[in-house]
């Protein structure tokens, strides 16, 4: 390996220790409200994205998703009626047209998207403009425009599997069959990191309440603070105690995640990755 290579490498390993926080906040559109709130890091990430070039192919990809694509995704592409292709897992594991072009030709029904009837120089074009379109979205982030699955892929899938499977302790929770089965393909390489990291969603935390009396309640948490806990009971009944009078025990099934985190190693994030992209 050569000197420029080896800072290369050096490059990714350092811009990893420092990613956590900018793939969570890509994912939950963090970033924009930062930027809304710093006029002077909105103009860097504005100017960033304009100087990305549309090549040829782009713009003639953006006027045939004008014409056939955008009263339902919007002209920008970043939804409507239709869902934000901007943000699309598939999208971002597409190649050259490979997974898009059969969604196009082929449409949704059941989506109530409709097929397309565009010839495989106008799908390769259309591809052309939505990965364009990602990449401008990742540059306003402040991320590198080729920060991808190639600059993510970094560790060992085997490894990765025997940590899910061993010392991470994922496999008590989780299963690459069941709820992971295809995680690779519904998200793109950066929120997949992301999930993976600072898994998000519905609030699913559950509470127990115990009376004085030694009644227990346990239901879904609604609210919680310093004064007062709530939650909807088996009855589906809304129920709110003052804290000071119950004993409160809050489940929260992302815990091991949080807990885990402060532990992983870089070697264990990397490793772990490769192997959820496997998992496709």
């Amino acid at each position: 390996m050569n000197l420029r290579e080896n800072n290369t490498s050096a490059a990714i390993i350092r811009t990893h220790a420092g990613l956590a926080f900018a793939l969570a906040a890509i994912a939950l559109g963090a970033l924009p409200g930062l930027a809304q709130r710093n006029p002077s890091l909105a103009r860097v990430h504005a100017q960033r994205a304009a100087e990305l070039k549309p090549s040829p192919a782009v713009e003639q990809g953006q006027k045939t998703f004008e014409s056939n694509c955008a009263f339902c995704h919007g002209e920008d592409a970043t939804g409507g009626r239709g869902p934000d292709l901007v943000r699309s897992a598939l999208v971002a594991h597409d190649v050259k047209g490979n997974l898009i072009g059969p969604v196009i030709l082929n449409g949704r029904p059941d989506k109530g998207m409709p097929p397309q009837h565009l010839s495989d120089a106008e799908i390769a074009d259309v591809a052309a403009f939505l990965h364009f379109r990602q990449m401008q979205g990742v540059a306003s982030a402040h991320l590198p425009e080729n920060y991808g699955l190639k600059w993510l892929l970094t560790g060992s899938a085997t490894a990765g599997k025997d940590f899910f499977n061993g010392a991470g302790g994922c496999r008590k929770c989780h299963s690459p069959t069941g709820d992971l089965a295809h995680v690779a393909t519904r998200y793109s390489p950066l929120e997949l990191e992301s999930q993976m990291l600072y898994p998000r969603g519905e609030d699913h935390r559950t509470v127990t309440v115990t009376l004085p009396s030694g009644e227990t309640i346990e239901g879904p948490l609604v609210h919680i603070d310093e004064f007062n806990v709530a939650l909807r009971d088996p009855s589906g009944w809304y129920r709110s105690f003052p804290r000071d009078q119950v004993k409160v025990t809050v489940h929260d099934p992302l815990e091991a995640h949080r807990e885990l985190l402060g532990k992983l190693t870089q070697a264990d994030i990397h490793n772990l990755f490769a192997y959820m992209e496997t998992l496709k």
